[in-house]
Parts: C-alpha cells; sequence; structure tokens
C-alpha cells in the first residue's frame, strides 16, 4: 500500500500522520481550513493543534478531497463525530472502488445513534464489511507523535481484513492487536469520554482518589452492559479499547474530558469551557447520545444519567455526585 489518505488534521489525525508516515510512501493529511494547510505545508508543523512536531517530508497536507483522496489505498477517518457523515458524504465523487477504510474517531451519532463505523457504512453503501475497520486504544496524541511506545485494537468482523491493517500500520512504536468486536471497541472508545467527564468532576472537587477508582470501576461496569446490550463481546471492554482507554482518559493530565469535568466542578459554564479551545471533547456529545441508547436497550447507567443531568440539566456536580452515593444499595 503506498498512500494513505487521513481525513481530519486536529490533535490525533496529525499525530497518526506522523507515526504513520514511515509505512508509506505518501500521507496525504486533509484539513477543511484551507488556511490551516497552507501554513503546515509551510512551516511543516500543525501549530493550531499539535505544535512542536515537525510532519515527516512525506507528509502532504491537502485541502481539498480530489488531491486528498487520489490514488489512496487506506482512508483514515479521524473528524469529529458530528462532521464525520458530512464529511464522508462529500468524499464520495473522488472515492476509488478498491479503496479501505478504518475509523478513528470515538463517539456516537447523536440522532441516529450510530457508532463510527456505523455512519461510514451507510454512507458509503458498504456492504463488505472487511472494507471497514475500528482503531482504537489508549492514545494521547501528543505522546503518539512523540514515539512513545502505545499499544491499540484494530477490529472487525473479517480477520483477514483486521490484519492487513494491523501489518500495514504497526511498527516500533506502534503496536496494534486484532479483535473481531467493532460493536464492543466502538462502544468501549466513545463511552470512556463520559466517564472522564465524572472522574475530572471528582477531581476538581477533591474528592481523592478512592473516589476516582470506584467511578472508573463502575463506569466501566455499565459501559460494558450497554456494549453487551449491543451485541459487543464483553470480553472486548477489558482491554486495550475498554479499561485500557478508560484508565487513560479518566486519570491523564493530557486528557480533554478529564478536563471538561475539572472545570465544571471549579464552576465554569459548559458553553464557557467549550468556548475556550480549539480541540473536541466528545464526551459531551456522546453523554446525550448514550443516555438515548441506555434508554433504547433498557440499561441502567447511573453515572452517565449524572453527566447527563450536570451537562444538559445544569445539576451542580456536587449534586450529581451525592446522587450516585444515595442511590439504593446493590449487590456489585
Amino acid at each position: 500500500m503506498k498512500q494513505l489518505t487521513i481525513l481530519g488534521a486536529g490533535s490525533w489525525g496529525t499525530a497518526l500522520s506522523i507515526v504513520l508516515a514511515p509505512r508509506f510512501e505518501t500521507v496525504r493529511l486533509w484539513a477543511h481550513e484551507a488556511e490551516l494547510v497552507s501554513r503546515m505545508a509551510e512551516t511543516r508543523e500543525n501549530g493550531l493543534y499539535l505544535p512542536g512536531f515537525k510532519l515527516p517530508a512525506n507528509v502532504q497536507p491537502a485541502s481539498d478531497f480530489e488531491t486528498a483522496l487520489a490514488g489512496s489505498a487506506i482512508v483514515l477517518g479521524v473528524t469529529p463525530s458530528h462532521h464525520l457523515r458530512r464529511v464522508f458524504t462529500q468524499i464520495l465523487p473522488y472515492l476509488s472502488p478498491e479503496v479501505s477504510f478504518v475509523s478513528a474517531t470515538k463517539g456516537i451519532e447523536n440522532g441516529s445513534l450510530m457508532r463510527m463505523s456505523e455512519v461510514m457504512r451507510s454512507v458509503l453503501d458498504l456492504r463488505n464489511e472487511s472494507k471497514i475497520a475500528v482503531l482504537s486504544g489508549p492514545t494521547f496524541a501528543r505522546e503518539v507523535a512523540s514515539g512513545q511506545p502505545t499499544a491499540v485494537v484494530i477490529a472487525s468482523e473479517d480477520e483477514e481484513f483486521a490484519s492487513l491493517i494491523q501489518t500495514a500500520f504497526s511498527g516500533p512504536t506502534f503496536r496494534l492487536y486484532t479483535n473481531a468486536d467493532p460493536i464492543g471497541v466502538e462502544v468501549g472508545a466513545a463511552l470512556k469520554n463520559v466517564i472522564a467527564i465524572g472522574a475530572g468532576i471528582c477531581q476538581g472537587l477533591g474528592l481523592g482518589s478512592n473516589a476516582v477508582a470506584a467511578l472508573v470501576t463502575r463506569g466501566l461496569a455499565e459501559i460494558s452492559r450497554l456494549a453487551v446490550a449491543m451485541g459487543g463481546n464483553p470480553r472486548t471492554l477489558s482491554g486495550l479499547a475498554g479499561l485500557g482507554d478508560l484508565v487513560l482518559t479518566c486519570n491523564g493530565e493530557l486528557s480533554r474530558n478529564r478536563r471538561v469535568g475539572i472545570a465544571l466542578a471549579e464552576g465554569m459554564a459548559l458553553h464557557q469551557i467549550l468556548a475556550s479551545t480549539n480541540f473536541v471533547a466528545e464526551g459531551v456529545q456522546t453523554t446525550y447520545a448514550a443516555v438515548d441508547l441506555s434508554r433504547r436497550h433498557g440499561i441502567e447507567m447511573p453515572i452517565t444519567e449524572q453527566m447527563y443531568a450536570v451537562l444538559r440539566l445544569d445539576r451542580p456536580p456536587k449534586e450529581a455526585i451525592r446522587e450516585l452515593m444515595e442511590r439504593s444499595l446493590k449487590r456489585e
């Protein structure tokens, strides 16, 4: 495979272009903003989303789809979840029949409640599952870009296709494990951001390590319940795309969703938090979709419900934590 196209030049898309550049002759990095593309081409750095990291010589920024997609063997989608349907609809005229797709976006589409690979498939009208795989795991973009060791999962119901992407993407600092459960991988990837907001609230309120550990553990339980109800394998949630990603996002200083929770606990309004950064915190929109999914499947998700109350209903964070602690007593 000679060429890779990455759709989305945020911090994660840019980090992937850096770590995957040695695996391909050419990596085209598409961004919606023509000005950003021009600056990246001139400075060889994404100063807006991932400053301090030089783009390899074979990474070519592009702002038009025709240039970005010409000759690509693999298209890697890294756009924010709420833009994914629009972007993939726009690329349809420029796709060759033999192209394969990988989704690295972590979220659930509001309204349709589709996983990201389902959105891609519905837009692309693909009937061959082997054409789409899902990439996820515990990944901070800056650590990936700096070459720190990272292990992730590549999931597809077609094991041969997952193995093909595993071979194509794996390198000295970026190790891929195959998985046959895209449902579990995508649910874990999306919902961990919701729990991370809760972990940030605990941190911001000064509730201590015990509270965060309890939140992470019970958060994993409710994510697993939902994943299984949607057809996922519970074992997936104990792996890199479940527990691994959850632990990182709930405890890591670089976690955007955790920072949202901290700011909420410190008294900032959600609209102020979101307006203060260029970065997308997927957990906010995912919380709304997760509540709808839990109700659709009849799954009890108390942490997610309380995050919804904080984000959408302006419930004070302290009150949300109290509600969780004072629920009727249960058996684990």
